[in-house]
């Protein structure tokens, strides 16, 4: 058995299960609105990284509002937090403009074609419009994640820029980092300056995206707010940060239990009933090994990777070490599984979705949702 030192029994829960302990998310929610504060500017939560949205009441106690990059985004900021979205997405369909436009009161338009076709209809709308921009600096290594690469379909590059922004466009966008520091922003700001500062004494607004890792323990708060109030203050501009990771850094985790030892040239798996794939993509995506309370701080003889239970040959992490052996029934726990993991979750191999659960702030787990074979079935026909 596996000695995880949480602050809840995993044995208490179905399985697999996420687990948000509210505290946590409060600690980093405050965090949040003491930058939104002495910055002054507004801090959205961005839901491609972080949509549980049973937790919105506590989000509306600190943050502005939330990003949207789809209909059905913009829908859940709408119906369960009250209030417009801010819209952002890479294209817009016809016959969702006017539903997504109807529920939202500013949309960054992804080229200028984009606002050709729509820029009239959100006009009528009354929203706050914006172009996208592309700086073509970015310190992002993994090519997945970085909107920057030569040839990106995200943003509006210098070379492709009017001499003269369209009627109606109030705002720029740019979203360039992940996983950053404030020192990152700073130089992003620069490279933005050296290509767009004419435009940004033409706009009253500018959205820095997301990707600042607020949250993380290192994240130089100072250096952020002092940046941020020096470019405001230059240019008169109202700024917005839309983080979704760092909402919801470092707030939970994934329980999951051993269900069998397979073991090949002398290496032994043990077998999860949770995925990599289906439930931990980015795990395979960026890649990285996710942290796992109760390993062995060194290596030890008791090595395993954790197999997940699809057919997906890859679909496995390790090694992970422990001071005992592992055995079926044994719980194993996955930390920092809140953000942009819950939102990537799918049922590839008809897999079960992870239940919900939050350890409120007085110990008791509060079980949320729990999934089964309707919520399968109903993404198909």
């Amino acid at each position: 058995m596996i000695d995880h030192g949480l602050p809840f029994d995993p044995s208490q829960l179905p399985s697999p299960c996420f687990v948000l302990d509210e505290q946590k998310l409060i600690d980093n929610l405050k965090l949040l609105k003491q930058i939104r504060d002495e910055a002054g500017i507004k801090i959205l939560c961005a839901l491609k990284g972080y949509a549980m949205w049973s937790t919105f009441p506590l989000l509306r106690q600190y943050l502005d509002g939330a990003t949207a990059s789809s209909l059905h985004e913009a829908m859940l900021c709408h119906e369960e937090m009250g209030i417009p979205a801010h819209l952002c997405a890479p294209v817009y369909m016809d016959d969702e403009f006017q539903a997504i436009s109807s529920i939202s009161s500013h949309i960054t338009f992804n080229s200028v074609s984009q606002f050709d076709r729509f820029g009239k209809a959100a006009m009528k709308k009354g929203l706050k419009i914006a172009l996208r921009i592309n700086p073509e600096y970015s310190e992002v290594a993994t090519e997945l994640y970085n909107p920057c690469v030569p040839g990106s379909r995200l943003g509006v590059t210098i070379g492709e820029m009017p001499d003269k922004l369209p009627e109606g466009v109030t705002g720029l966008h740019f979203h360039s980092l992940c996983e950053q520091n404030a020192d990152t922003l700073v130089r992003t700001l620069e490279a933005v300056e050296k290509k767009f500062g004419n435009y940004l004494t033409r706009i009253s607004w500018l959205n820095i995206g997301g990707g600042h890792h607020f949250t993380r323990k290192d994240y130089d708060v100072a250096l952020f707010v002092r940046a941020i109030m020096e470019f405001r203050q230059k240019y008169d501009l109202e700024i917005i940060a839309e983080p979704g990771e760092a909402v919801g850094w470092q707030t939970g985790w994934l329980v999951s239990t051993v269900q069998d030892i397979v073991t090949a040239n002398g290496i032994s798996t043990a077998m999860l009933d949770t995925s990599f794939a289906a439930h931990m993509p980015d795990c395979l995506e960026m890649p990285y090994k996710p942290a796992v309370p109760g390993e062995a701080a060194q290596p030890t003889k008791h090595a395993y990777r954790f197999g997940g239970h699809t057919c997906l040959a890859g679909d496995f992490m390790g090694p992970f070490y422990f001071e005992h052996p592992i055995e079926p029934g044994d719980k194993v726990v996955f930390d920092d599984m809140i953000h942009y993991t819950m939102v990537k979750t799918n049922t590839f191999n008809g897999v079960k979705l992870p239940a919900i659960t939050i350890l409120k702030q007085d110990g008791i787990l509060k079980i949320i949702k729990e999934f089964g074979y309707e919520d399968y079935k109903g993404r198909l026909s």
